[in-house]
């Protein structure tokens, strides 16, 4: 594919993600996942439907009969433009939103159409770097204190002086030993590994230098559009952990679970990425609610035009008189 977006898409889809974490902020903290995540989605696919495009959901909310809004395979936008794929996480993090805790985030990516990996919603193991080394630099096939040695050669540092993301889940104890066992530091979080990968970007603000760990695939594919976007590296492999895993799978068409993809597997063509923070992180200050104001801060990458900015708005409060 030759075309790019047009890049007037840019703003649009970054009042889209706004939105969507507007109304998700207007819950957090009150301990309620599903209306926070209900109400994200309902705000990105109100404005989805505005935007001139020819839209279809590859990465959604789940299948039609599990999501009532946002679902896979779900046709989007009034039909009067490029036909793209859209792959959406209105709420990432919906534990973080609920308990109030850092980075979670409103997350759109469109493409050009049939340029996604259609992910099954399994899990997915991951690795991923910042831009700005050789190729293939990290692999998935390698052990990661082999992984962590070539990234600190490549920094012309020591395994000691890097930090890895993980998600803390049960499932990655051995990883972490592994991790620590090499020498470097682990950086535990909750929940959220979109902003975790994103974070590799800029180690010398975020303090991450790779991410690590078996997480969903759909946001593997959200996560590598973004570092498509950037330079950065990544890998992906799909992980079944249950029977089911297998017929999701099979269902899009996947039979080779021992594959390992790169971002230009997960990610062809021309690509707008849009995350606009819900809670306040490492990566994107959350929306801040004001009587008058409302500021947002998005994060915004378009590989078309080699755009990657960090975007504050300030929107006034409408009130009826």
């Amino acid at each position: 594919m030759t075309e790019q977006l047009n890049k007037s898409l840019i703003w649009d889809i970054m009042h889209v993600t706004e939105r969507a974490a507007i109304e998700a902020a207007k819950l957090r903290g009150r301990g309620d996942e599903m209306a926070a995540d209900k109400a994200a989605v309902d705000a990105m696919r109100s404005e989805l439907n505005k935007l001139d495009i020819d839209g279809r959901v590859v990465i959604g909310e789940g299948e039609r009969d599990e999501a009532p809004m946002l679902f896979i395979g779900e046709e989007i936008g009034t039909k009067n433009g490029p036909k793209v794929d859209i792959a959406v996480d209105p709420l990432e993090g919906t534990t973080l939103c609920a308990k109030s805790l850092p980075n979670a985030l409103a997350v759109l990516t469109l493409a050009q159409g049939g340029s996604l990996l259609h992910a099954p919603d399994i899990y997915m193991e991951k690795i991923a770097i910042g831009p700005g080394y050789e190729a293939d630099l990290v692999s998935l096939d390698k052990t990661p204190a082999e992984n962590l040695q070539s990234l600190a050669e490549a920094k012309g540092t020591t395994v000691n002086d890097l930090t890895v993301c993980i998600l803390d889940r049960a499932r990655h104890s051995k990883l972490i030993e592994e991790v620590r066992s090499a020498g470097a530091a682990v950086n535990l979080i909750g929940d959220g590994d979109i902003a975790g990968v994103i974070q590799t970007t800029d180690p010398d603000e975020t303090g991450i230098d790779m991410y690590m760990g078996v997480g969903g695939a759909p946001e593997g594919v959200l996560a590598a559009s973004a570092l498509r976007s950037i330079g950065g590296q990544m890998q992906g492999r799909l992980t079944p952990l249950h029977e089911s895993h297998y017929e999701r799978a099979a269902k899009v068409g996947i039979t080779d679970l021992s594959k390992i993809y790169s971002i230009d597997d997960m990610v062809k063509g021309d690509v707008i990425f849009a995350a606009t923070g819900v809670t306040s992180g490492t990566l994107l200050d959350g929306v801040r609610l004001d009587a008058d104001v409302i500021e947002t801060e998005t994060l915004i990458m378009h590989v078309g035009s080699g755009t990657v900015r960090w975007v504050k708005n300030q929107n006034q409060v409408r009130t009826n008189s």
